[in-house]
């Protein structure tokens, strides 16, 4: 008797286009025209503290790739490279004293972290729905946790400091190639994995490393999951594990060299021991708790504590309860999995800024961009307790609430003044955001109130060589030269450098002390010929003189040593005619 084929199996039915799935693009589409709403106030700002440090604000940087990638974080600046290139007004931004330039350089790097924190945020929806999917949720309850587990990634207000700061790509960036590695891992066909996804997340572990050294956690991550879910392990998987254990080796020695050069951070920074740090830590890691269910209080430079002991400022309550945090995952693993992994995954991903290897800061809201991912997995396990719709309406209040923090936080992020306004306001007694406020008002011509801060500053910590150099700039902008005069001769006092010594001149040529005025300029020059504002001063001082020739030779030199010194360039042509 001939074979009939059922319907299903003929070539007409397995030849059947895929209908085209248009949701997810529009939600995409909405999520990305959504951030670029709620971090408009960041993206209208311009560069705040650290971000004046990036390699594209030197004063002889070139577009030059090769300046940029030589760095210890290649990627990372690769990445700033591009936005160089891409931005406009890129060979002007740095030294203009229009802020609408300065404005639209700088939306090109805001603008990109924005875009990958989008795509972070992508990521970490694909990995709690296949974590979801393992823990037996139904396919339309898992897509809608999914996606609101990303959308809270993408608007939580503590995300700000890491997308509105340009200097904390370093995070988004890396997180992006951790999370993607991380996809790749979890959406594999069986529990063994091929050679080829080994190596996409081998190359995806490498990319993350070499734009900032805290993904090691990657190999401990996987087999945490392995084991975890009971998907895989070391067995089957030896050839991811065995490359990735190569590659690990590789990331310890590139960590070591890091904090080996580091002044922030690493075993022999002055000030605090690792036991110092650990049990600072052990109560750190509560407020960052507290701060992603309750936002409030963020602060880009708190004042916290350090404890040296277990029993100073209560870090011993904090070590018990995350020993007693631990345990409690490991008892209820079967019945809440979700909540448990998720524990495990914030505690490894937070260790490597939250344990034993002492940094300046101990506390900084960008750390938690990595380990945000395990605080949302503890959400997620209540949340597939509820129903669809309730997920839906519980997910509109959380979003809604949180594009309104977040936007309010991106304001207080708009500039320099406003930001440190904010820290000094909450961490009065503390003097780097005093500083910071003061040089921001004097950037912004408040001058007095710039010396009633920097006074305030010199109360509250050391009287250093920095503090009296901008001291004496805020006097000069006040118009109280012989004040100035005084703070740069007090600030020669502690370091004897060409800066000091300029500065000491700039008080004399502004008290029409000329002579006194060169005297310390020849001095700056012995001590550092190349300093170039040495000669663009010396320039200005022939040219109040009259002595066109000496004044055009001075601007050329200081014009060739940095040929972004505009007024020094113009001076040259000037004096030349």
């Amino acid at each position: 008797m001939k074979k009939v084929n059922r319907p299903s199996q003929t070539k007409a039915a397995t030849a059947e286009p895929r209908r085209f799935i248009w949701w997810p693009w529009a939600v995409g589409v909405l999520a990305l025209l959504l951030v670029f709403q709620v971090y408009a106030p960041a993206l209208n700002g311009g560069f705040v503290w650290d971000d004046l440090s990036l390699p594209f604000f030197a004063p002889d940087i070139t577009p030059d790739i090769g300046r940029f990638v030589r760095d210890l974080r290649p990627l990372l600046m690769l990445s700033f490279w591009v936005d160089f290139r891409l931005a406009p007004d890129q060979t002007t931004a740095q030294t203009s004293g229009q802020p609408e330039v300065v404005r639209a350089f700088a939306e090109q790097f805001h603008s990109t972290n924005v875009i990958l924190h989008t795509l972070v945020s992508t990521l970490v929806a694909l990995i709690i729905f296949k974590l979801l999917e393992w823990a037996g949720v139904t396919v339309r309850l898992r897509a809608a946790i999914a996606v609101l587990s990303g959308a809270v990634f993408l608007l939580h207000p503590l995300q700000t400091e890491s997308v509105a700061y340009v200097a904390s790509r370093s995070e988004v960036l890396s997180v992006l190639f951790y999370y993607a590695a991380f996809t790749v891992f979890l959406y594999r066909r069986d529990e063994s994995i091929t050679l080829w996804r080994s190596l996409a997340i081998l190359a995806l572990f490498g990319a993350a490393i070499a734009v900032k050294e805290h993904t090691l956690t990657l190999p401990a991550l996987l087999l945490l999951t392995d084991y975890f879910w009971g998907r895989g392990g070391l067995r089957k998987n030896r050839i991811l594990y065995g490359l990735i254990a190569v590659a690990g080796a590789v990331g310890v020695v590139f960590v070591v060299r890091v904090l080996s050069s580091a002044n922030t951070a690493g075993f022999r920074m002055r000030g605090m021991t690792p036991l110092d740090f650990f049990y600072t830590q052990c109560r750190v890691i509560w407020i960052y708790l507290r701060m992603f269910f309750l936002p409030f209080g963020q602060n880009i430079d708190p004042d916290v504590r350090v404890s040296h002991s277990l029993f100073e400022h209560g870090a011993i309550f904090g070590l018990i309860a995350l020993i007693a945090l631990v345990a409690a995952a490991w008892i209820y693993r079967k019945r809440f999995p979700l909540a448990s992994f998720g524990i495990l995954v914030f505690l490894l991903l937070i260790a490597p800024t939250a344990s034993i290897v002492p940094i300046r800061d101990p506390l900084a809201e960008h750390r938690l961009y990595l380990p945000f991912l395990g605080l949302l997995l503890i959400c997620a396990e209540f949340l597939r307790r509820l129903n669809f719709q309730r997920v839906i309406l519980v997910g509109v209040a959380v979003l809604a609430v949180c594009s309104v923090l977040t936007y309010q936080r991106n304001r207080v992020w708009s500039s320099s003044l406003s930001l440190w306004q904010d820290s000094v306001n909450k961490a009065p007694d503390k003097y780097r955001p005093r500083f910071q406020l003061a040089y921001a008002e004097f950037k912004d011509g408040r001058c007095s109130d710039a010396v009633a801060n920097y006074e305030a500053a010199a109360r509250i910590g050391p009287v250093r060589d920095d503090l009296l150099i901008d001291w004496g700039e805020a006097l000069g902008c006040a118009n109280r030269w012989y004040d100035a005069l005084k703070k740069y001769q007090d600030a020669a006092r502690l370091s004897n450098t060409a800066h000091i010594h300029t500065e000491v001149a700039v008080a004399y040529a502004n008290l029409r002390q000329f002579d006194f005025a060169l005297d310390e300029l020849g001095q700056a020059e012995k001590i550092d010929p190349g300093f170039w504002k040495t000669y663009a001063l010396r320039g200005q001082i022939y040219e109040y003189r009259a002595d066109h020739p000496d004044a055009a030779r001075e601007y050329k030199h200081a014009c060739a040593l940095n040929p972004r010194d505009n007024t020094a360039c113009q001076g040259a042509v000037r004096m030349s005619r």
